[in-house]
């Protein structure tokens, strides 16, 4: 959480702030390098260029403080420094589109891991998931444009979608300008604001235009321009990459500088974990090689030692297009005439400056490329499991884990890591998790877990179709990671803000601080969601059963507004509706208190809309299917949201559409009529009300009959199903269930009574008759009988107004939901006509504290005259019920929210211009009633009509005004001249005046017509689902309000009171808006949710098949499919052809051979010819299956005796391809390196010849002596089982040969083991296995010959004796061994077991040696 909190505020620094940070640490961390001693070069005299390549001019003063004098030899370990980097910052290319990127010019020398945090604290790269390194030609070439599109496409799309690194030589020609325009075109047509990774790694000494870029203080930005015209030599910076590290070893002109410190880059990245947590998965590196020289030739070979991929582009040319012709022989069929030849063919020019050592060397590095087919991939559009570049990279790196020697069940484990970091579905589907595989639940959690932090929706649906069941993988530790693991958002910062402010010691991000910032978000009515305490935890153990992992994953993906991920959620919740309105209701609060930006606002209104829309969706599917499970599934109590219903959640989320909704206003409507039938007309009602005997003559019905009608039509057509199928067991059941779940006893009269008289419409009717009651004694009591002592009449009224005071009360103290009583008081102010019946108690209670005091008795009853307009304003709310009146309602309530405004603009002109004509008509003014009339009172008026005559002179007259102000009923008079007319100017007074009527009477009134016809407009197009919503309040106040109207309802208040005294634990609840149901009853409603929810998305999947979008989609995708089969067919058509035209050549030249040996046989007398005939060759192919003695024989030759890099030396062996390995083929070229030699042995060295054959070194090498050197391996296996199914053998890693290999080493004469076993193994093994092979050496022995071990020279070679040992399960020494095998698993020397197969990873003889001891 602390690291979280640092970073985002590194992020929200201002851009100042972050370049001091980013200058201060590149001059602390980042070198260059300069010359520090100038030598002119020879080869150019009388140019004044150093030895370093820079001019003389260049140099800095400090390379002539010698005078130059000094004669020593320029050296460049000696005569260049190191000294703080000038060129730095953002490097801008100009032009239309993104072209800027960072750059650095960095010292050769610079630490790997400096150059790693610069890129990824200081540039703010995310580490890498693929890291690709394009190499291959470096001057510009061509490729054909289907291929070229591929390669373009194939590689922005890998980067894309894998959140990959391209690493490329950065300048602007070759293989880079391809990159680059890949990346160009992606820029281009990417609609989101994102980029793809593309660094650059140059050499600084061979840029053009580099002067620009150097600044001590940084460039932000450098304006760089490429320049292709004069760039001579040099190279330019390719403008499309967005990251580069200029490499600088102090010279100029010079390339390759940059390989050395890209390879380490390249290693060090693959030497990180994948993503940020400890998974044991490293960042993989796939070579990508298009085109190129010699030089990419050792590049690939190099890289492929390394064990990376290696993804070659056939008909790219050169070098790419030799090892494609080659890929898939045998390495015996790749002669050195075979490269030679395909040299000459993709080389053309280039091929008469190769020399035969070269060409030999070449041959040597294709073969041993060859060996190693899983790290070799040949892209080919004629290839029809090629089909697209980025699956082709992608399976590169899976073929080379596949390949090696310990891939197992944790191998397929990590390729689906990868598969997930690099959100690839395609490949996770059809390359790993296959029927094959057997992959259980439980294996696929660790992939689940990083698809949902690394929020890849389409591969978590995947895992869940796999079998990643729900309730394993979302344990409440797993849950706490999510949370943990959540990007920066809106809810995120609230959890740090929680977890700073009040976290207990240890605690990162715990549920219950989830459950704080949910509850917040969902409102104060609910329960947390998680166990906040002893007693929660113990109410959720003994709730288990109510366990909604699907809820979990639903409200985690909620909360940082994923919409897919939520989707995907949503689809595995149980309670859909609920959850569904409450994201919705989450969703709008997180949008109101966000500060977000607009379009992360906009984003969750969106999100709030679409699931309200969801809840309306299976809401309806539930509705049609069975009404009366839709309606419980409204009021049901949910134990997964907090203990709310559904109708709650969608009140308080405001979700107008889902309230509006038929099945919601039916229950609505039910629970307003209570017992009685919704068909009972009004009128009818109203009768009964008065006449209570027609309750039971059948003049109205009630609800209860309407069900027992409904059950007898029911049983009535069971019977007659069971009567055709009695051995139904459905029907059986559902007989079952209509005789044991439902009432059918008819209503007793009592019930009867009371079901009439408390149901809330009935209430709502009496309220209405008492409150014109009310109305109409108060209207008396002020027109007609306000006396200064109260009457009987007036009594009545004191009483009639308490009782209505008392229900107030009542409505505040009642809390059926269970809120508390702050919550209660909070919920009940927030109510409009609250308020209003609070201002009209207070006002009353005002007005009769004044009516009861003699001096005051006028002015109590002023004020009880504007109490009584306040009730009328009432009678509002009471006709809000109205499906007629009630959307007017709403309507006025808006308009009146718009005239507060609109009166805040007009008081403005009204201020302005009485202020402005009073003070020029009138002269010191100082009555107060007098100066409001004029300022304010008479400027209101004239906006009605009632013009003014004061500031007209023709209109004045003098008795009408008083001059001095001693007249209270007059006017002062204005400010008159010597023949008492009014001096002020009255041009001005008329203009002021018009300008205000065209300003008041037309601007502003006409802007309020049109702001109250949009109001208007507005609200009537959703006036019926407002009204819909808001009649929920007043259906619930009467639900739950007494049933006997004001003043009478004193009696129940008083019943209340006595209930409330003697029980007052007792609480009532409403169950008519909350029910709790049984387990059986729950589990059976939310099972059949979920099945109207799937029916849901059935047809929603289904209209959205059916729509237009779909269908033009769909046929672009068909289109672009054959557009691609019929561009592959044509280019393998044209290959066929191309072939079959080369095998005709061929063919052609051999019959010229032929006639021409048959010539030179004819012309000669005895029948003898220059050279042997030649044999027609038919076909040069043959079976896959097929063998060849050549390809037998060649697999007996040795291999790592003949690995070009010796062993723990610099020493290079001569190159020895596989046809030059036997002594007995001649080689001429052959001069293989001696080394370590004794000046004695060199005299003996022909006497020892290597019966394996050429190794390229001459001399005893790093072996004790010329000739045979004696060496033991010793087999110890063990079966897996008592059955014997599996034979296992210990393996020891070899590092000299870079794999696996059995334990044992180099042995003296003397000696039973090798030492090497008791450096391996330990003192008491070592002795353990003496003592076991000493007495039977001679059975023991499975295997003893010559051992290609890469220590091997011409002259000394190991050989080797292979001893097998067998331990059973109960052996003691099995126990030691385990116990050494666990100790050193992260050890450099690590032993462990291996299964022996076909594949298994140790060298040929001892591969032959196990198959032996397993027979």
């Amino acid at each position: 959480m602390e690291k979280l909190c640092a970073a985002e505020l590194t992020r929200k620094l201002p851009l100042p702030s972050q370049r001091c940070l980013l200058k201060s640490w590149v001059k602390e961390n980042i070198k260059k390098k300069r010359c520090c001693f100038y030598r002119e070069d020879d080869a150019q005299k009388g140019k004044e260029i150093c030895m370093c390549g820079y001019q003389k001019r260049q140099h800095t003063h400090e390379a002539f403080s010698d005078g130059g004098q000094n004669r020593d030899p320029w050296d460049r370990h000696k005569h260049i420094c190191q000294t703080p980097t000038d060129a730095f910052g953002y490097i801008s290319f100009g032009g239309f589109g993104q072209k800027t990127g960072k750059y650095v010019r960095v010292s050769s020398d610079t630490p790997i891991q400096t150059v790693y945090q610069l890129m990824t604290e200081h540039w703010k790269l995310h580490s890498p998931n693929l890291l690709i390194s394009v190499t291959g030609g470096a001057v510009n070439f061509t490729m054909n444009s289907h291929l070229k599109s591929k390669f373009r496409r194939g590689l922005r799309k890998v980067a894309e979608t894998t959140g990959a690194w391209i690493i490329t030589g950065g300048t602007h020609a070759g293989v880079m300008k391809h990159v680059g325009a890949a990346l160009r075109e992606y820029t281009l047509s990417s609609s989101i604001d994102a980029s793809i990774v593309a660094i650059g790694v140059a050499t600084w000494g061979i840029l053009h235009n580099r002067e620009c870029l150097i600044n001590p203080d940084g460039c932000f930005p450098a304006h760089y321009t490429v320049d292709e015209q004069s760039r001579g030599r040099l190279s330019c910076l390719d403008n499309n990459h967005s990251h580069f590290l200029l490499v600088d070893d102090g010279t100029h002109g010079h390339y390759g500088v940059e390989i050395k410190m890209r390879s380490k880059l390249e290693k060090f990245i693959s030497e990180q974990n994948l993503g940020n947590r400890e998974s044991g998965v490293k960042i993989p590196v796939v070579c990508v090689v298009v085109n190129g020289g010699p030089g990419t030739l050792d590049t690939i070979y190099n890289a492929m030692l390394n064990g990376t991929p290696c993804v070659t582009f056939e008909g790219s040319g050169r070098i790419a297009d030799v090892i494609a012709q080659v890929a898939g022989q045998s390495v015996s069929s790749v002669s050195i005439g075979l490269v030679q030849s395909l040299l000459k063919k993709y080389f053309s020019l280039e091929f008469e400056n190769f020399s035969e050592l070269k060409i030999l060397e070449w041959t040597k590095k294709i073969q041993d490329i060859l060996r190693m087919p899983h790290l070799l991939t040949v892209f080919s559009t004629n290839d029809l499991k090629n089909n697209d570049v980025d699956v082709a990279i992608l399976q590169a790196f899976l073929k080379a884990s596949r390949g090696s020697e310990s891939f197992d069940r944790k191998g397929w484990e990590r390729q689906l890591e990868l598969a997930v970091a690099w959100n690839r579905v395609d490949i996770a589907e059809n390359e790993i998790l296959t029927d094959e595989n057997q992959w259980k639940s439980s294996d696929l959690h660790k992939a689940m877990f990083s698809a949902l932090i690394g929020r890849k929706p389409e591969m978590v649906r995947l895992l869940f179709e796999k079998g990643v069941s729900i309730w394993d993988i979302l344990s409440e530790e797993m849950l706490c990671d999510l949370y943990a693991n959540l990007p920066s958002c809106f809810f995120m910062r609230k959890l740090a803000e929680g977890a700073n402010n009040d976290r207990p010691e240890g605690e990162n991000v715990s549920l219950r601080l989830v459950s704080a910032e949910v509850q917040r978000l969902l409102g104060s009515f609910t329960q947390p969601i998680y166990p906040t305490s002893f007693y929660d935890k113990l109410q959720q153990t003994i709730q288990e059963n109510h366990r909604d992992p699907g809820r979990d994953l639903f409200l985690w993906a909620i909360v940082q507004h994923n919409k897919e991920l939520a989707e995907i959620a949503w689809e595995q919740s149980i309670d859909s509706i609920s959850a569904a309105l409450a994201a919705s209701k989450m969703l709008k609060k997180m949008a109101l208190v966000s500060q977000d930006d607009e379009d992360n606002v906009s984003e969750m209104r969106e999100l709030a809309r679409l699931y309200e829309k969801r809840a309306i969706g299976v809401f309806s599917e539930c509705h049609k299917n069975d009404e009366h499970r839709a309606q419980k599934l409204l009021i049901r109590i949910s134990p997964s949201w907090g203990n709310v219903t559904c109708l709650r959640l969608a009140l308080e989320a405001d979700d107008k559409d889902f309230v509006a909704h038929s099945g919601v206003q039916a229950l609505l409507t039910q629970i307003w009529y209570g017992e009685l039938s919704v068909f009972n007309p009004q009128w009818k009602l109203m009768l009964t009300m008065f006449f209570f005997p027609l309750i039971y003559s059948g003049f109205i019905t009630f609800r209860h009959d309407e069900t027992i009608q409904r059950l007898t039509r029911r049983k009535e057509k069971l019977t007659m199903d069971s009567s055709l199928t009695s051995t139904d067991p459905l029907v059986e059941n559902q007989s079952h269930y209509s005789l044991e779940d439902e009432d059918v006893k008819p209503l007793s009269c009592y019930e009867k009574l009371v079901g009439f008289y408390t149901a809330p419409q009935i209430k709502f009717f009496w309220n209405i008759l008492s409150y014109f009651g009310f109305l109409l004694l108060f209207s008396i009591i002020l027109m007609i009988d306000f006396q200064p002592s109260p009457s009987w009449k007036e009594l009545l009224l004191y009483v009639w107004m308490a009782s209505l005071v008392l229900e107030e009360i009542r409505q505040l103290f009642d809390d059926p939901d269970g809120l508390g009583i702050n919550k209660k008081a909070k919920a009940y102010i927030c109510d409009l006509w609250n308020i209003l019946d609070v201002l009209s108690i207070s006002v009353f209670i005002a007005g009769l504290v004044c009516r009861l005091t003699t001096t005051a008795l006028y002015a109590g009853k002023v004020i009880l005259c504007i109490d009584f307009i306040i009730f009328c304003l009432r009678l509002m709310a009471i006709f809000i019920i109205s499906k007629t009146l009630g959307p007017k309602i709403i309507i006025v309530k808006r308009m009146m929210m718009d005239l507060f405004f609109f009166m805040f603009l007009l008081s403005i002109w009204v201020v302005a211009y009485g202020v402005a004509k009073q003070g020029i008509l009138i002269d010191n003014e100082d009555r107060l009633n007098w100066i409001v009339r004029g300022a304010l009172y008479e400027p209101y008026l004239i906006i009605f009509g009632n013009l003014p005559t004061d500031t007209d002179i023709t209109q004045f007259d003098v008795t009408k005004c008083t001059t001095n102000g001693s007249d209270a009923l007059l006017p002062r008079c204005p400010v008159l001249n010597a023949d008492q007319i009014p001096a002020f100017p009255e041009w001005l007074t008329i203009i002021m005046l018009c300008v205000y009527l065209l300003f008041a009477n037309i601007l502003l009134l006409n802007l309020l017509i049109a702001i109250f016809n949009y109001t208007f407009q507005e609200v009537q197009d959703n006036t019926d689902t407002i009204w819909k919503l808001q009649r929920y309040e007043l259906i619930k106040e009467y639900q739950s309000r007494p049933s006997a109207p004001p003043p009478f309802i004193l009696f129940e208040h008083l019943c209340l009171l006595v209930q409330c005294i003697l029980k007052p634990c007792c609480k009532k609840k409403s169950s008519n808006f909350r029910e709790q149901l049984s387990q059986a009853e729950e589990e059976g409603l939310l099972t059949w949710e979920a099945f109207m929810k799937d029916n849901y998305l059935m047809i929603t999947n289904q209209e959205r098949i059916q729509s237009m979008e779909y269908h033009i989609q769909n046929t672009s995708e068909r289109v672009y499919t054959m557009s691609e089969l019929l561009e592959r067919k044509y280019d393998r058509d044209s290959a066929a052809v191309g072939k079959k035209l080369n095998q005709l050549e061929q063919q052609v030249f051999q019959c010229t051979k032929s006639l021409k040996w048959i010539m030179d046989a004819l012309k000669s007398q005895g029948y003898h010819a220059d050279e042997n005939a030649p044999s027609l060759n038919k076909s040069t192919e043959r079976l896959p299956d097929e063998p060849l003695a050549e390809e037998a024989e060649s697999e007996k030759r040795h291999v790592y005796a003949r690995h070009l890099h010796y062993p723990d030396s610099n020493v290079t062996r001569f190159p020895v391809p596989e046809e030059k390995v036997p002594w007995e083929v001649d080689f001429p070229l052959y001069m293989p390196t001696v080394y370590e030699p004794i000046q004695s042995e060199l005299s003996r060295l022909d006497e020892y010849r290597n019966p394996g054959g050429r190794t390229g070194v001459r001399g005893r090498g790093a072996l004790s002596c010329l000739g045979p050197n004696p060496a033991l391996d010793i087999v110890i296996t063990l079966r897996r089982d008592k059955e014997g199914s599996a034979l296992r053998f210990l393996a020891a890693w070899n590092q000299a040969a870079g794999g696996w290999s059995l334990p044992g080493g180099d042995v003296a004469v003397d000696e039973t083991l090798p030492e090497r076993l008791k450096h391996l193994l330990g003192n008491k093994i070592y002795h353990a296995l003496e003592a076991k092979l000493k007495d039977r050496r001679d059975k023991n022995m499975i295997w003893e010959g010559y051992a290609d071990d890469p220590r091997n020279t011409d002259n000394a070679w190991v050989h080797t004796t292979v001893y097998a040992l067998n331990l059973d399960n109960e052996n003691e020494l099995l126990d030691e061994i385990n116990h050494v095998v666990a100790y050193r698993r992260t050890s450099s020397e690590q032993i462990k077991w291996q299964e022996v197969n076909s594949r298994t990873p140790v060298p040929a003889y001892q591969r032959e040696a196990l198959q032996l001891d397993r027979s």
